[in-house]
C-alpha cells in the first residue's frame, strides 16, 4: 500500500513540473497545435497549482510591450529636421517683393496730394462714374501738364466730359476746371500755410505706415529663419539675417528720401 502511494505522488509532481514548463511556454497560437491529453492534464492541474495565472501575465506583458510601439533612443537621434535649401534665396526674395509692394504703395499715396505745381499724376485717384460704374480717371482721360501751374483733361469719350468735370469738382484737391471744347483746363491754385502744414502731416503719415509694412516684412523673415535655424551652420544663418536687415534699413532709407521730397515739393509750391 505505501508503495503505490508513493508512486503516485511521484507520477502527480512530474505532472506538476510538466505543467508549469508547458503553460509558461503557451503562445497565442497554441491552440492551434493537436489535443495532447497529457498536455491538457497539467494544463488542469497547473491552473489548480497557479501555474496558468503565472504564464498568462507573462504573455500579457510581452503583448502589451509590443502594442506600445515605442521608439527607440538610437531611432529618436537619427531623425533629423528636412529643410529646403533654397530657404534662404526663397526668404531674401519673398521679403524683397513685401518691401518693393510698401514702396509703390507709398508712391500712390504720394501722388494723391495736391502741391502748387501741376503734375499729371495727381488725378490718377479721382474715380468718374460713367456708363454707371466707377473707374479711375486715367483710364477715362489722358492728362496732360500745360505749365507749372495748369492741367489739360481730355476725355476718351467726349460725351463723359461733363462726368469727368464733376469727378474733379467733387474731389478733396479744391480745383474747378473749366470746359474748353473736347477737354478740361484746371489751375493749380497755390496753396495756403495751413494747406501746406496739412499735407505735410499727411506726408509723416504715409511714411511712417509704410516703415511698419517694411518692419512687419522683416519680423516674417526672421520668423521663418528661427522655425529652420536648427537646421543650418549658425554662420548661415547670422549672414541671412544680416541680409535682411540691411534691406530694411534700404528700403526705409528709400521711404525717408520719397516723403522729404514730396515735402519739399509742398512747401517750395
Amino acid at each position: 500500500m505505501a508503495v503505490c502511494l508513493r508512486r503516485a505522488l511521484q507520477s502527480r509532481s512530474l505532472l506538476l513540473l510538466r505543467a508549469s514548463r508547458c503553460v509558461v511556454a503557451l503562445s497565442p497560437s497554441s491552440y492551434l497545435c493537436p489535443r495532447d491529453p497529457a498536455l491538457e492534464e497539467a494544463s488542469v492541474l497547473g491552473i489548480r497549482g497557479g501555474f496558468f495565472r503565472v504564464g498568462s501575465d507573462c504573455s500579457l506583458g510581452s503583448w502589451r510591450g509590443f502594442a506600445k510601439g515605442k521608439k527607440s533612443k538610437d531611432e529618436n537621434n537619427d531623425e533629423k529636421i528636412q529643410v529646403d535649401p533654397n530657404f534662404g534665396p526663397t526668404v531674401k526674395s519673398t521679403t524683397l517683393s513685401q518691401m518693393e509692394a510698401a514702396i509703390v504703395a507709398l508712391s500712390r499715396e504720394l501722388s494723391k496730394l495736391r502741391t502748387g505745381r501741376a503734375s499729371a499724376g495727381m488725378l490718377d485717384h479721382i474715380l468718374v462714374e460713367t456708363g454707371g460704374a466707377k473707374m479711375p480717371l486715367n483710364h477715362v482721360a489722358v492728362v496732360s501738364v500745360i505749365n507749372s501751374k495748369t492741367l489739360s483733361v481730355t476725355p476718351y469719350d467726349p460725351t463723359a466730359l461733363k462726368a469727368v468735370e464733376s469727378a474733379v469738382i467733387s474731389s478733396p484737391l479744391g480745383l474747378n476746371p473749366t470746359p474748353d471744347g473736347q477737354r478740361l483746363i484746371a489751375a493749380i491754385p497755390p496753396l495756403t500755410k495751413e494747406n501746406m502744414q496739412a499735407l505735410c502731416k499727411v506726408v509723416a503719415k504715409s511714411s511712417e505706415d509704410v516703415k511698419q509694412s517694411i518692419r512687419r516684412a522683416r519680423q516674417k523673415a526672421q520668423d521663418s529663419i528661427k522655425k529652420v535655424a536648427a537646421g543650418f551652420p549658425k554662420d548661415d544663418i547670422k549672414r541671412l539675417e544680416k541680409e535682411i536687415e540691411e534691406m530694411t534699413k534700404r528700403f526705409v532709407m528709400t521711404a525717408d528720401d520719397m516723403c522729404k521730397a514730396k515735402e519739399k515739393e509742398i512747401t517750395n509750391g
